[in-house]
């Protein structure tokens, strides 16, 4: 397990924390969130009443947590109960304190706005429009973002009538359509650009997106005229459709002499932008 240790601040309160490079997952510190949001003079004491507690309501989902060791301060690494993100949002729900609330009520809207969203598929687009803008895109970058994920989910709707089952049989896919066009795996693209949880398509430059999109809509179309059967045949589909961008990504490189797959991330993109209309 490769993990790497990091301290975050809510209000000024530091907040142990690791990220799992394997799980790509963060872990935080329980007892240094309920330190915070509770205010209690003995944080340890508060979490094992609440545990308890949570264990006799039969919550497994908080109190199956796991213990890694962090830095006490004492300076020893000790083991330590951690939450990941969906597990401490899950824990937050159960702490009375008014500093919880704020969360609570984020929950509860995120609730509200994913059903509206069943209901109606284009409030999300326009939700997603709005978040990104707030977040600094360009709205020319934003309409190529709204565009990969239709031919995302043309491809998702694909493998489901192929039979390819979600999660690890989509990411395997996944990966091999994104190392055929780009020589990288998702997790070495990731890396590539310093990403950890961040989203891969949100820190890539047009460029990328648009080949990305081609190796994606290309394996699409491929899998629709050869209507592979077994995994195995999914397999060699995805790796057709990614040469076709690779083929692309290569003569449009051999014509400019510029990599298309760069270390551009988001936040990178967003000052060269910045410094570019400012002079």
């Amino acid at each position: 397990m490769t993990q790497k240790s990091a301290i975050k601040l809510f209000e000024t309160k530091k907040i142990r924390s690791l990220w799992d490079d394997k799980e790509e997952k963060w872990y935080f510190s329980i007892v240094d969130v309920l330190g915070v949001l509770t205010e209690s003079v003995n944080p340890q004491t508060y979490w094992r009443v609440l545990k308890k507690r949570l264990s006799d309501e039969g919550n497994e989902s908080v109190t199956n947590c796991n213990a890694l060791k962090m830095q006490a301060t004492d300076g020893k690494m000790r083991l330590t109960d951690v939450a990941n993100t969906e597990q401490l949002f899950r824990l937050i729900q159960s702490v009375p304190s008014p500093k919880a609330e704020p969360f609570k009520q984020w929950l509860a809207r995120v609730g509200r706005e994913r059903i509206d969203e069943i209901e109606d598929p284009e409030l999300g687009f326009d939700r997603l429009m709005e978040t990104y803008l707030k977040k600094g895109y360009s709205k020319e970058w934003i309409n190529q973002r709204l565009k990969s994920i239709e031919i995302r989910k043309e491809l998702t709707d694909e493998w489901d009538e192929r039979g390819v089952k979600k999660g690890q049989e989509y990411a395997i896919l996944t990966d091999e359509i994104t190392k055929a066009w780009s020589g990288f795996t998702t997790k070495q693209y990731k890396g590539f650009k310093d990403l950890k949880k961040e989203n891969l398509r949100d820190n890539m430059t047009n460029l990328e997106l648009v080949l990305n999109m081609l190796a994606e809509a290309s394996t699409t179309e491929i899998s629709k005229e050869k209507q592979p059967v077994t995994f195995n045949q999914n397999i060699a589909v995805a790796k057709k459709g990614g040469d076709v961008a690779k083929a692309a990504r290569l003569q449009l490189e051999n014509t400019t002499g510029k990599k298309v797959v760069t270390k551009l991330n988001a936040k990178a993109l967003k000052a060269k932008s910045n410094k570019e209309i400012n002079g």
